[in-house]
């Protein structure tokens, strides 16, 4: 009997071991699963995290890139904004520039309309100054020559007046004179005077006749010509010598050719 339980005994340590192994090792098992299990999911967990951390970085690049992309665009923005205040400062100052030249021009217009018509009104002015200077002047000469002429006539009048016989005489004598021979003035008053007459007298004769003392001196050398030779200065000499004076000496030597 002892015998036959000691086989049995280690049977069943035999086969509790293989249980026990059997169960260890299902044990081991499962651990390996739960190992496996908690690695996949700790895989998924780190892929998951790791996607979401990607889809995070996405969203910050493109929230990144959106907000670059307003900037640039809020930036364009900007500029466009400021080119466009430019031109419209530029056009203003422009408007304003022309508006300035537009009005100086008009003012220097101005100025240069009312210089001239004030150099015009100047100009008529002084015209009517000496228009009315010279009819004053005009008047003023008229008014004297009337006077003077008045002057001249009552002076006359008394002359004739007073006129003597002798006087009288002397005026025939001198116009006699004349009607055949040449004389200058001077001659002519000291024909009168060797003929009698006082110098008063023969002066009154001369000069109270009408003669023109010019063609006397061509008359004169004409008949120095007519009986004798002469040089050009030669008569204007004579003439000279005959009472004439240059002026009418050198007249009369023209007047015959020399």
């Amino acid at each position: 009997m002892g015998a036959c339980e000691e086989p049995a005994a280690q049977e069943d340590a035999t086969a509790a071991s293989a249980e026990a192994e059997d169960i260890e090792a299902e044990d081991k098992a499962k651990q390996e699963e739960v190992k496996k299990a908690e690695e996949q999911a700790k895989k998924e967990q780190e892929e998951q995290e790791a996607k979401e951390a990607e889809e995070q970085a996405q969203r910050e690049q493109e929230e990144q890139e959106a907000k670059e992309q307003a900037k640039k665009e809020e930036e364009e923005k900007e500029k466009e904004k400021a080119k466009i205040e430019e031109e419209e400062r530029k056009a203003k100052e422009e408007e304003e520039r022309k508006a300035k030249e537009e009005e100086e021009r008009k003012a220097k217009e101005e100025e240069e309309r009312k210089a001239k018509e004030e150099e015009e009104r100047k100009a008529k002015e002084e015209e009517e100054r000496k228009a009315k200077e010279e009819e004053e002047r005009k008047a003023k000469e008229e008014e004297e020559r009337k006077a003077k002429e008045e002057e001249e006539r009552k002076a006359k009048e008394a002359e004739k007046a007073s006129v003597t016989v002798s006087q009288e005489q002397a005026v025939r004598m001198a116009q006699d004179y004349l009607s055949y021979m040449a004389f200058s003035k001077s001659r002519l008053i000291e024909q009168l005077e060797f003929e009698g007459f006082t110098t008063e007298d023969a002066k009154y004769g001369v000069e109270n006749i009408t003669v023109d003392w010019r063609e006397q001196a061509v008359i004169m050398a004409q008949e120095y010509l007519d009986y004798t030779s002469f040089s050009r200065q030669g008569l204007i000499d004579q003439l000279i010598y005959e009472g004439f004076s240059k002026e009418h000496a050198t007249y009369a030597v023209d007047q015959v050719g020399l």
